[in-house]
């Protein structure tokens, strides 16, 4: 297999993080003709398919071990640059793609940016998903770190636990007087309504389940971490909320928690790639002293 350019490289990133060969090619000022010789090129160098043309586009699994190789390259060119100048590169700035759960990204992880990007020349591409699911997009190397719940470390990555997420079951008191009348019996839950994230939520149904035995009522989807909170407080349904979203709702009687002795810890970890990298270490030394003040430890 011959080697790739630093060009291709840089475009295989560019049609990825735009989407299209269209928007890649005005972040490159190329033509989008150009754009797709050097995607043919560089397939035709690989033996194989590494782009699906669909809309958005996407990558086979081909094509994601040549974008972390791409996303690596591009790391190593900053912290470069970045020691050749004893500063950011001359404006230049780059694109640091991360994955983060969304009650983390709601609650402590953006406090950990703060400043960094000034002072390490970067700019930041946070990638929302589950702590369940943030270790895909680092497997594909659409992210260089991820915040998650998988503590063995993937090819190539390298693992340090971050702490416990603490969640705790809360309603309205009114949800709780109407759904929930024999609190602190938990027995109702089977039929109350409940607030879910989305279709990959699976904290409340595994709450129902370990303290009932049974199911959790009909779902209300609210795929926002504010939203999903102030769903809980205007008495939509019950929910784990983090206690940074809830503690001092419990406090002033807003909400009611339903079962105090019984909290839920979710373990975090934040997984990158092993590469000596300066700047990489930079983010993750950021992302563990933010961590160890929000989070409960191990």
């Amino acid at each position: 297999m011959q080697r790739f350019s630093l060009d291709q490289l840089a475009t295989l990133r560019a049609v990825i993080d735009e989407g299209t060969f269209e928007a890649a090619a005005g972040r490159m000022h190329v033509s989008a003709s150009a754009i797709s010789q050097r995607v043919k090129a560089m397939e035709q160098a690989a033996g194989q398919v590494l782009v699906r043309r669909t809309a958005p586009v996407t990558l086979t699994p081909a094509g994601d071990v040549l974008l972390r190789y791409a996303r690596q390259i591009e790391l190593l060119e900053a912290d470069t640059l970045r020691e050749l100048d004893d500063g950011p590169d001359g404006g230049q700035h780059l694109l640091v793609p991360l994955a983060v759960n969304a009650d983390s990204l709601a609650t402590w992880f953006l406090g950990s940016l703060r400043e960094l990007g000034e002072e390490l020349g970067a700019t930041f591409d946070l990638h929302r998903e589950d702590q369940e699911h943030t270790i895909s997009l680092l497997r594909a190397g659409t992210v260089m770190a991820a915040v998650t719940t998988t503590r063995a470390s993937i090819q190539g990555c390298v693992t340090e636990p971050l702490g416990l997420m603490r969640y705790r079951a809360v309603a309205a008191p009114a949800f709780v007087a109407r759904w929930i009348p024999q609190h602190p019996d938990l027995a109702a839950l089977t039929d109350a309504p409940v607030v879910t994230f989305d279709r990959s939520d699976e904290l409340q149904r595994a709450f129902v389940l370990a303290r009932t035995g049974g199911v959790g009522g009909p779902s209300h989807y609210v795929p926002a971490s504010h939203d999903f909170a102030r769903a809980v407080v205007l008495g939509l349904g019950w929910a784990l909320l983090p206690e940074q979203q809830c503690l001092a709702e419990i406090d002033d009687g807003t909400l009611v928690e339903l079962a105090p002795r019984h909290p839920v810890d979710v373990a975090l970890y934040w997984q990158r790639w092993n590469l000596a990298s300066p700047l990489l270490d930079a983010v993750s030394r950021a992302v563990r002293e933010a961590a160890a003040t929000a989070l409960h430890p191990f």
